[in-house]
């Protein structure tokens, strides 16, 4: 089969899958709407780092006296790009509802996410202040900013909760993925996070929907604050279906691989041993571990690797 023939198949395939799929999904043939595009979010995020942090960020090096000016055409570049990609989502909403929405909504939802980046710098600014404190590791706040996959998660994680809160969802959430595939940390754009968050290394952190952290909390890595399944369940509550995740008061403390399921409240000052697996409130000053692990428990594990061992042979 020649190269022509091959493709051409190949996309009479894809043309029939592609069809039965949208009038399944759509009810017909009718034109699929644009979906915002996870790599303009990434270069609207880009320029708007610039705006942030012009000089860390955007890699300004001029005059002070000018700085405003460079700061303004990074924010105009990625407002511009980010009004358009809020645009796409309004225009995927549209077939599902029959009241048209205001076509200035894009442009409103952009001017009033702008008004809350003074805000986000000074969150952004607290939590990496929060990581250096944490951290004896850490040789500066700019090696926190730019380096640290907890502090550029978080960072993602500011912008994306204004978008989420001022009704751009699928926006909110992409910017949030974009943050989980370069660091490995899962921040659902709807969670509320407090003052001076520090993720500590972060790989495999995740936090759900409705999840509420305070001030001054630090996670470790492979922490999980997630919602706990409704199989089983026999009675699902607005409760349980609207708040479905952990709340962490001030000054918590959560180590490596523990597990917070469900809407649980951890008091205020209160530490979460490493991997424990927690479905119960915890009051506030508390120290939540593992049983200690005995000699006796460690002649059984090696009872048991010896029994196998044995079997294997």
């Amino acid at each position: 089969m020649d190269t022509a023939s091959w493709q051409t198949e190949a996309v009479a395939a894809l043309r029939s899958a592609r069809t039965a799929y949208r009038t399944e999904l759509r009810g017909g043939h009718t034109p699929v709407p644009l979906f915002p595009s996870a790599p303009r979010l990434a270069s609207a995020i880009a320029y708007l780092s610039g705006a942030l942090y012009p000089r860390r960020m955007g890699d300004y090096a001029g005059a002070e006296a000018q700085e405003d000016g460079f700061v303004a055409d990074r924010l105009a570049s990625g407002l511009d790009l980010l009004r358009g990609e809020i645009a796409k989502e309004f225009a995927y909403w549209q077939d599902e509802t029959a009241t048209p929405f205001d076509p200035d909504q894009p442009d409103l939802i952009a001017r009033l996410f702008a008004a809350t980046l003074g805000e986000i710098r000074r969150a952004v600014d607290a939590d990496v202040e929060a990581a250096f404190l944490g951290d004896p590791a850490a040789r500066s706040v700019d090696e926190i900013l730019i380096c640290y996959p907890g502090a550029i998660a978080v960072r993602y994680h500011r912008i994306a909760h204004q978008l989420h809160a001022l009704g751009a969802p699928i926006v909110a959430r992409i910017i949030s993925e974009i943050a989980n595939s370069r660091t490995g940390i899962d921040i659902h754009p709807g969670a509320t996070i407090g003052p001076s968050f520090f993720i500590d290394h972060g790989t495999g952190v995740v936090i759900g929907e409705t999840a509420i952290i305070g001030a001054r909390v630090k996670l470790y890595q492979h922490v999980t604050l997630g919602a706990r399944s409704p199989l089983g369940l026999t009675h699902v509550t607005p409760r349980d279906r609207y708040a479905r995740h952990p709340v962490l008061e001030d000054d918590v403390t959560v180590y490596a691989g523990a597990t917070i399921l469900g809407r649980v409240t951890i008091g205020a000052g209160s530490t979460i041993g490493g991997n424990v697996w927690l479905l119960d409130d915890v009051p506030p000053g508390s120290v939540v571990t593992q049983p200690a692990a005995t000699v006796a428990d460690a002649k059984i594990a090696e009872d048991l690797r010896l029994t196998l061992a044995g079997r294997s042979h």
